[in-house]
């Protein structure tokens, strides 16, 4: 019984969507094929890259690159012209570079700027909550009467 269900496990693995009719003759273009779809995303499922994907896009995508490759372009050139085209959201890792610095240093930017923030705040409250020392003889003696009824 265990062994059994460990053997559906192991089969119930992730899956690539690719079809017999997508896969190249070329062995060599094909594994070319294969990295490059791996890093390029399906738009339709988001996180998912293309090969994993069952999407018609994703198809659609992985029949493009598979093309281009057969007609002789470099992986750069693939991918420069399927980001040309779906733009830089079809790539799972995108170019730290260009208006993606602004995206990439943000988070860290705010967070900085949130402990800043919170330290002016704490500051303020504890300078607020401080007794006064500067009390007159005469309102001391009040507030130990305040406090002691």
């Amino acid at each position: 019984m265990k062994r059994l269900i460990l053997i559906l496990c192991l089969l119930a693995g992730p899956v690539l969507a690719v079809q017999p009719d997508e896969i190249l003759d070329d062995p060599a273009l094909e594994a070319r094929a294969r990295e490059l779809s791996q890093g390029l995303r399906c738009l339709v499922c988001r996180n998912e890259n293309i090969d994993e994907s069952n999407a018609d896009l994703a198809r659609d995508l992985r029949l493009l690159v598979r093309e281009r490759l057969v007609a002789g372009d470099t992986n750069d050139e693939v991918i420069a012209y399927v980001t040309d085209r779906y733009g830089e959201y079809v790539l799972l890792q995108p170019n730290a570079r260009g208006a993606n610095l602004i995206l990439w240093g943000a988070g860290p930017a705010m967070l900085v700027l949130a402990m800043v923030l919170a330290g002016f705040y704490v500051r303020r409250r504890r300078r607020a909550e401080a007794p006064a020392d500067d009390l007159s003889e005469a309102e001391k003696a009040r507030l130990d009467e305040i406090l002691k009824s």
